[in-house]
Order: C-alpha cells, then sequence, then structure tokens
C-alpha cells in the first residue's frame, strides 16, 4: 500500500528558541538536542496545532500540552500521544495544542526507564540545566518554551516493569483550593476507576512537580504496566486528553463516557504520606496475595516474601500496616531489598 504523497516530514529543528509556537495550523517537528559524547542527535518529536476555529467569547483557552514517554518503557501514553498527533486537525480546534509522544527520546528507543545517553531518569531531571546532560537539556526545553505557552500539562505513565496500578489519574496534595479544585475536574474526566492524591516526598525533579508550583493544571497517571500497551489504558488515554480538550471548549462535542460499563464515576484515594509507600524487607521473590485495588483491613496478608536458598524455610509474610485499598502492587517476582511491594490509599474527599 502506497503512502500518501503528501504525507507531512517533519522539520527538524536545531535551536528550540526558533520554533514559532503561534503558526496557524498544524506543523510536526524533531526537535534536535545533540549527543553528549559523540557526533548525532537524540530527535525529540513535538506536534504543535494552533487551531483555526474561532475564539469564543470568554478569550482564549489556557492552552494543553500533552507528554508521552517521560519514561521509555511505558508506551500507553506513547501511543496515545502519537494518534493524537495525527487526528487532531486545526480545522476542529481553537487555542493551542503542543503533543509530545516521546519526550526521553533516548529512553524509549532503548525501551528503558532513564536515557541511555545519560543514566538520568527524565522525571527527575526538572528543572533541567541548559548546560547539563541531554536529559537535564530536555527538561529545560519543556520548563522555558514549553510551560510558558500552556496553562494544562498532561503527562502520561504506565507502571513500566517498577509496579502496577489500578489504571488512574493522579496529582500531588496542591495547597492551592481553586488549582486543587479544577485539577480535580480534570482528572475526572479520564474516567479511570480511581483518582490517586499521591506523595509529593518521594522524589525531587518531577514534571508534574515544576508545572504544578508553576500554577498549571496538572495531571499524571498511570495507564497499564509491564512494558506493554494496555487496551483500556490507552483508551482512556487518548479519550480523556481530548476530554480535556472539549472541557476547555478547544474541541468540538460533548464529554464523552470512556468506560459505559461502569456506572460510578472515579473514586478518590489518597497515599500522601511515605510510611503507606512499603519497601521490600529483604531480597527475594514476590508472592502477592491480593488483587490491585483490593480492600483491605489491617494485618491482613498482602503477599509471601520466598528465600530460595533454602527452600524448606518458611516465607516471610507481608502483612497490611493499616486498612485502606491496594494502590500499587510490586510487578515483577524478583524483589530487591527497598524496593516498594506495595501502597495502601485511603478513600478522600477533596
Amino acid at each position: 500500500m502506497r503512502e500518501k504523497e503528501d504525507q507531512p516530514v517533519p522539520e527538524i529543528i536545531y535551536d528550540p528558541t526558533r520554533i514559532d509556537f503561534d503558526r496557524p495550523g498544524k506543523h510536526h517537528y524533531q526537535v534536535a538536542f545533540h549527543l553528549d559524547s559523540t557526533w548525532g542527535y537524540s530527535l525529540v518529536p513535538l506536534t504543535v496545532i494552533n487551531g483555526y476555529r474561532p475564539l469564543g467569547a470568554e478569550g482564549p483557552p489556557p492552552g494543553v500540552v500533552a507528554f508521552g514517554g517521560t519514561h521509555g518503557n511505558e508506551w500507553e501514553g506513547q501511543v496515545a500521544v502519537k494518534r493524537l498527533c495525527a487526528d487532531l486537525q486545526p480545522e476542529e480546534l481553537s487555542g493551542r495544542v503542543i503533543l509530545i509522544p516521546q519526550l526521553s527520546e533516548s529512553a524509549c528507543v532503548a525501551n528503558q526507564r532513564v536515557s541511555p545517553l545519560d543514566g538520568v531518569n527524565m522525571n527527575r531531571a526538572f528543572p533541567g540545566n541548559a548546560r547539563g546532560t541531554i536529559s537535564y537539556r530536555i527538561a529545560h526545553f519543556v520548563k522555558t518554551q514549553i510551560f510558558p505557552r500552556v496553562g494544562v500539562v498532561l503527562d502520561i505513565h504506565s507502571g513500566g516493569k517498577e509496579g502496577a496500578f489500578p489504571i488512574c489519574t493522579s496529582f500531588h496534595p496542591i495547597p492551592n483550593p481553586a488549582q486543587r479544585a479544577e485539577i480535580y475536574r480534570v482528572a475526572q474526566l479520564f474516567d479511570t476507576p480511581i483518582i490517586l492524591i499521591y506523595s509529593s516526598q518521594m522524589a525531587s525533579g518531577l514534571l508534574t512537580d515544576e508545572a504544578e508550583a508553576e500554577g498549571k493544571i496538572t495531571i499524571g497517571g498511570e495507564f497499564g504496566a509491564g512494558e506493554s500497551v494496555s487496551l483500556a489504558g490507552t483508551r482512556h488515554a487518548y479519550e480523556g486528553i481530548k476530554n480535556v480538550l472539549r472541557h476547555y471548549g478547544m474541541l468540538e462535542g460533548e464529554i464523552v463516557k470512556i468506560d459505559p460499563s461502569r456506572p460510578t464515576p472515579p473514586k478518590l484515594v489518597a497515599a500522601p504520606n511515605l510510611e503507606d509507600y512499603i519497601p521490600c524487607p529483604a531480597n527475594g521473590i514476590w508472592e502477592p496475595t491480593v488483587e490491585l485495588g483490593t480492600s483491605v483491613a489491617a494485618g491482613d496478608l498482602i503477599g509471601r516474601l520466598h528465600d530460595f536458598s533454602d527452600h524448606s524455610s518458611a516465607p516471610r509474610e507481608i502483612r497490611a500496616h493499616r486498612a485502606g485499598i491496594v494502590a500499587m502492587m510490586r510487578l515483577g517476582a524478583v524483589a530487591a531489598k527497598g524496593a516498594t511491594l506495595y501502597v495502601i490509599a485511603e478513600e478522600a474527599v477533596l
């Protein structure tokens, strides 16, 4: 089957400050970030759409950016955002949409959580550094060139090999009540089974931390696991981003119910404290004994940790430290000492 002769070819951009983010229509780019130790580039895909539809009386919408591939082995966001690069058309949009399906392009190519070029986790690289290694320079580009042009930031993740989550949107505890309320409204547009308020104490340098601190309406989320492409997770990510555009009047049409088989709205749960992210006490083989998303009581058996150096030894029982909902579970059988085995969240109200 022949490709269309008018298939657009992405323009290579060597100086990111020269991208015309106000140019009408849809334009595909590959932003060239020079490699640190050799000749060549990491080409980060970028699509900018400035819609042709006239703005409403309320003025310009806030502008939306959607990221996939902040971690390279998390594929639902990459696939959903790439599809939107093709499917969204300027004739049906008003305002600005920025789409970056593979933010850590080198990590995505390698199917790794971190970039093989500098060993850096992109989701620990913010606010970036214009003179740093390649991941820090990409983060600096996002901070200085993307964030000033949008009011809504969507960062689509999944568990990779780290762990499994119920399909969810997520955000940190937000002190500003107006920002918190709007983030919650936008999180609901993805129609996931749960919305998770998660700890802001775990790490520094997160993309979402930086955007939240700037006052952006910021949504993260976990839409699959296991380095696969979840059918349900990809659907929630793709349709959820379109729902966000509809919510802000940027895309015509009504908000879509993404999972009509589930009559209930997303359940809000919270795990804001590090004490609810339980580390593995020793190296071993992890055998879960409850399903992800299960409600448990304090003392319930969550799983067993096996030591096969002595196959006659009894496994170590891991029991719930408190009541709540199992919001994350170790995915792989091999569990290293210190790795998070599970997270227990509790139902919350905003």
